[in-house]
């Protein structure tokens, strides 16, 4: 199944020309209004094919895991893949092999949440979390992504085992009291729910190349350039990445809800 849905992914879609608005991404090409003409032109840009088949990849496989869990004829799913690259390429290595003991896990890691209370690896160590970035002064997706986690929260409220930690991408502006002042506002009430900030670089440096939130696109990018995602990162009790979802959809949140059940029955 994996690999027709690889296959589909990295075919080239037709690009009409006559579909296209002032901006729109179809495929692998981004359709551009000339500024002297109403004829549109095409620009292929690599990164953005990376990107593309990142996220549609990613939806993918969460349709499959999905379809498998409610086919009345299909076997249960048991194991979630784990992601290693950030490019999301989703792999299931047997353990105790040396595949398994080599898989990326989340480095250490120090910050601060809104209550003013130290928030490190040895905090969520054993248990599952999902980690997002976002900023309080974001009027995008931000409140989006904030109230559908919301629903990961109230889902798991009693539950002592499964944490969310959302990193502020602007720090510098996002202290310890202007997130206690937000989470008041967005009525946060789930204990383990920590909004976290600290040092900025610290902050970048391990949602791009810890948890890979700005996807294989964003990997190089360096402190200066602006991190803005949509993606929620599952992380099992190990520090290992187990899925990616668009904090955006409630769809994919409802996914990630079921996968966080599906983590607490393994060992």
């Amino acid at each position: 199944m994996l690999k027709r849905i690889k296959k589909a992914i990295i075919m080239k879609d037709t690009i009409s020309k006559g579909m296209c608005d002032s901006l729109l991404i179809r495929g692998a090409g981004v359709c551009v209004l000339s500024n002297t003409s109403r004829s549109p032109h095409i620009t292929y840009k690599p990164w953005l094919i990376r990107g593309i088949i990142t996220k549609i990849s990613l939806f993918l496989i969460n349709m499959v895991i999905l379809s498998a869990c409610n086919h009345p004829d299909k076997k249960q799913v048991q194991e979630l893949p784990y992601f290693n690259t950030p490019d999301f390429t989703p792999t299931w290595p047997a353990k105790n092999t040396e595949e398994y003991e080599k898989m990326h896990t989340i480095p250490a890691f120090n910050f601060t949440d809104q209550f003013g209370k130290a928030i490190s690896n040895k905090t969520v160590r054993g248990k599952i979390y999902v980690a997002d970035f976002f900023f309080t002064r974001c009027g995008s997706i931000c409140p989006k992504m904030t109230d559908n986690m919301s629903a990961v929260a109230n889902t798991f409220i009693h539950n002592d085992t499964v944490m969310i930690l959302s990193h502020s991408v602007t720090p510098e502006l996002d202290n310890v009291d202007v997130l206690k002042a937000y989470a008041q506002h967005k009525k946060i009430t789930n204990p383990n729910w920590h909004l976290l900030t600290g040092d900025r670089d610290q902050i970048y440096a391990i949602a791009r190349r810890g948890y890979f939130a700005d996807d294989a696109i964003g990997y190089n990018k360096d402190v200066s350039q602006f991190l803005h995602t949509e993606n929620f990162i599952l992380v099992d009790k190990h520090g290992r990445i187990r899925g990616v979802y668009n904090g955006t959809i409630m769809f994919e949140v409802e996914n990630l809800i079921r996968h966080i059940k599906i983590l607490e029955r393994e060992s």
